[in-house]
């Protein structure tokens, strides 16, 4: 039997922010014990003073993309340098379905928790059409996918799949198409929606204009197939998406940039609050990844290939992004770059009405793959977007904690510090309900019962550092 005990802890609830002070945690093979006053330790249990600091739980990275690196071990502990203890994985495939089912996932002891895992993204490659769409999301199911990832379908294979998925018993979570309706995706049980959209969906629906946009979108040819298979095509659509993802924003066409600055100039703020009211009493959570949308909006911005965090990025992805920003600067002109600054503005705006009405929202970074993006660190720069946009210190705190556990439904194991419940902690030496800042405090992490100490994890960011393993 191991035993662990946090001494003299300020003990922090997400979920109303009060703090039980100078209280011992004690953990015993990986779960919480005991929170109480001041406890008689038995002789060889190890002690850990954390007196004047506050504990919390463990912070959830719910849009990620780690297990997509070919090693992702360097990404994982960067993750829990930065108090990531669970992810959720956004895009898996047969292979990773079948390595958790066999025990043989690529995640060493001590990292942090796979959350939940789909098969691959269902996009125009595998369900191109309503019945192809269809029958990968039942091959999906059998492979036992926790949920379904939607990306760049037209609405009406949209609509067909949650149709399929409500009767197969899943859910799904994705990208809406810009010309759906987001409301009648979120009556027909979307449960959430990532990116904010992405794209000009979300904010179609906000506008004054919303049927005029909505007719235009719908005249927009969407990405498609051929109806059969071609040799190789898996590997030509795999580059071009690779392309893609590092920042979608760079397919955009001065047609679709001015689009979205009508949606922008008619934003109505009635609708959106109407939308958001929506999104609350459906149940549809939203993980914004405003790391995500800063990045691919304003991927210009200098702060960026100055970010001391690039020093654990390999050098061919080094170059990727830098080549990526020069396309940015080419291909945009100061106007459309003055469209896409205004459109994150309305984002933190909408996020912020979003949050006011009640909307469900969950911390996540889209890392890695976008440009920019490094794991770990992305989720402290997602905290701050979101102190940006207006959220309170506790909100934020409860999206990357006790919404994650409520989202998952896991509130029984996860979410709080209590007796019973998974020891993954992170300690902090500031009070994270005063100032979100305060997550970044790191002093020391816990994760299934097992302590790393700030200096613990300083050394597993130089060994990341040194072997510049992020792509």
């Amino acid at each position: 039997m191991t035993v662990l005990t946090l001494t003299g802890a300020n003990v922090v609830d997400p979920r109303d922010g009060s703090i039980e002070r100078d209280m011992d945690v004690t953990i015993v093979d990986g779960r919480i014990a005991s929170v109480a006053a001041a406890q008689v330790v038995s002789p060889g249990d190890r002690r850990i003073d954390v007196a004047g600091k506050f504990v919390v739980p463990g912070y959830n990275d719910m849009h990620a993309h780690a297990l997509n690196e070919k090693d992702p071990a360097g990404a994982l502990e960067l993750m829990l340098v930065h108090g990531i203890t669970g992810f959720r994985q956004m895009s898996g495939s047969d292979a990773l379905l079948d390595a958790r089912r066999n025990g043989a996932l690529p995640i060493g002891a001590g990292m942090p928790r796979l959350l939940e895992l789909p098969a691959e993204v269902l996009s125009p490659g595998n369900g191109g059409t309503v019945e192809q769409a269809v029958a990968t999301l039942r091959h999906q199911v059998d492979a036992g996918a926790d949920f379904i990832k939607v990306a760049a379908v037209t609405p009406a294979v949209f609509s067909a799949l949650q149709q399929a998925a409500r009767a197969s018993g899943t859910t799904i979570s994705g990208h809406l198409p810009a010309a759906s309706d987001p409301i009648k995706t979120s009556r027909d049980g979307l449960r959430s929606i990532e990116h904010l959209g992405p794209g000009i969906a979300m904010l179609a629906a906000c506008s004054s204009d919303e049927t005029a946009i909505r007719h235009t979108l719908a005249q927009t040819v969407e990405l498609r197939l051929p109806p059969f298979r071609i040799p190789f095509m898996d590997r030509i659509l795999g580059a071009l998406m690779r392309r893609i993802v590092v920042n979608p924003v760079q397919v955009s066409s001065p047609r679709s940039i001015a689009l979205l600055q009508h949606a922008i100039d008619t934003f109505d703020e009635s609708k959106a609050r109407a939308l958001a009211r929506e999104f609350a009493a459906n149940g549809t959570w939203h993980t914004p990844t405003l790391m995500r949308q800063l990045t691919t909006q304003q991927c210009d911005l200098p702060r960026f290939p100055a970010d001391p965090d690039l020093m654990y990025v390999a050098p061919a992805t080094l170059k990727l992004w830098h080549s990526t920003r020069r396309r940015f600067v080419t291909k945009f002109g100061p106007a459309e770059r003055a469209t896409l600054r205004a459109e994150y503005g309305l984002q933190l705006r909408l996020l912020r009405i979003f949050d006011e009405e009640g909307v469900g929202i969950l911390t996540g970074t889209d890392a890695t793959g976008g440009v920019w993006l490094v794991p770990g660190p992305s989720l402290h720069h997602e905290f701050d977007e979101l102190a940006r946009a207006g959220l309170s210190p506790l909100r934020i705190l409860q999206s990357t904690t006790t919404s994650a556990a409520e989202f998952l439904g896991t509130t029984a194991t996860h979410g709080t510090i209590e007796a019973g419940k998974a020891a993954d902690l992170v300690i902090l030496d500031e009070n994270p309900v005063d100032s979100a800042s305060a997550l970044h405090s790191i002093a020391g992490v816990v994760v299934g019962g097992e302590y790393r100490s700030r200096s613990d994890l300083a050394m597993i960011a130089e060994r990341v550092a040194g072997d510049r393993s992020i792509t």
